[in-house]
């Protein structure tokens, strides 16, 4: 692994607006369930791949002085898409229907100290989507699995100090979800993802805790009211939701989050599901500078959304945009074949903003 690439993963940890992932669940009413996430990185291009990952298939997870941490071979095959390295997974979906993606926790994820004498069992957090995808189906498979592993930083900056790390959002196509918090070096906290939303700093029960400041938030209009003598109507539609918090914040996208699963309509079909969460998550998309104190620092990117991923869990499915290419995409795991020797790696799209031309008849 080279340095440089991981220097890109822990210099997330730098900057407070530089990860602002977003991610809901969706399920219709035959019970079909959708994981949808956005990852957000305003600094460079994240060079996020397109990975398909086969059964039978050999991983070592590298520790941060780059010895040989834990060896395992793939169970299930997977698909997913990869940050700043191709082994790095942050989101995905195996064939089981598993789902399992990083969310960056700056500030509160505190892992177990490495020690570099024992190694055998431990892996990165880096690598942690990729162990629970290759290897389980259900969400208490993992729960039942925690306890033979140890998560570590996967990097050490020159001053000795762990990079910051996440928390992750797994869920099974039986309806499970589950949030996994590592904090106090190392004690693991499972949360069950009641509120439907993650997004990252403080701690899951905090968020869960801070919706109660917003339980005068309903969706449509309010109605007409006398104040003092003035006959006060709503200007439009919305206005039983004003003070609805519309900053990037991580506090604010998760009341925002909330809210908007809340207020979905009934879905009766994954399509509709599917469709329903693109359309949730555009307003969680983060158009670059705004993140940026400075503009001369500003880089050159279309977005600091650089993906928006929705998974159909019980059809199999993972679908996706990026920020140079605002057509969805759809991967058909029915269709792969995860018997190969190697992994199958592509881009997401071909880097440069893309659009097509009308033909009018």
């Amino acid at each position: 692994m080279k340095k440089t690439l991981l220097a890109l993963v822990v210099a997330i940890g730098f900057s407070q607006a530089a990860n602002a992932c977003t991610g809901i669940t969706l399920a219709t009413t035959g019970n079909d369930h959708i994981q949808a996430r956005t990852i957000e990185w305003g600094h460079s291009d994240l060079n996020s791949k397109l990975i398909i990952a086969p059964r039978n298939y050999s991983y070592t997870s590298t520790m941060p002085d780059q010895k040989s941490g834990l060896t395992w071979k793939s169970k299930y095959g997977f698909a997913g898409i990869s940050v700043s390295d191709d082994k790095f997974i942050a989101e995905g979906l195996n064939e089981k229907g598993l789902t399992a993606g990083l969310f960056y926790f700056r500030g509160y994820g505190s892992l177990a100290t490495y020690d570099p004498k024992d190694t055998a069992n431990n892996i990165t957090d880096m690598d942690f989507v990729r162990w629970m995808l290759s290897q389980y189906s259900t969400v208490a498979e993992v729960e039942a699995a925690l306890s033979k592993i140890k998560i570590v930083t996967v990097y050490f900056d020159d001053k000795g100090q762990p990079s910051p790390t996440a928390h992750w959002r797994v869920s099974d196509k039986q309806g499970n979800s589950i949030v996994i918090e590592i904090m106090d070096h190392g004690k693991i906290n499972i949360h069950k993802n009641t509120a439907k939303v993650l997004t990252n700093s403080p701690d899951y029960n905090w968020q869960v805790t801070n919706l109660n400041n917003y339980i005068n938030l309903h969706p449509g209009i309010s109605k007409p009211q006398q104040i003092n003598g003035v006959e006060a109507q709503s200007f439009g539609v919305g206005s039983n939701f004003v003070g609805l918090p519309g900053d990037i914040s991580p506090p604010s996208r998760f009341v925002r989050a909330a809210f908007y699963v809340n207020s979905a309509p009934a879905l009766k079909t994954a399509q509709q599901a599917v469709s329903q969460a693109f359309h949730i998550l555009n307003n969680f998309d983060i158009p670059i500078g705004s993140e940026f104190n400075d503009k001369a620092h500003i880089p050159d990117l279309p977005s600091a959304t650089q993906w928006t991923s929705v998974i159909d869990q019980n059809n199999g499915e993972l679908y996706y945009k990026t920020m140079y290419d605002s057509t969805i995409r759809r991967v058909d795991l029915a269709t792969l074949n995860f018997n190969t020797k190697q992994e199958h790696i592509q881009a997401l799209d071909n880097g440069k903003f893309s659009y097509q031309n009308v033909a009018v008849k």
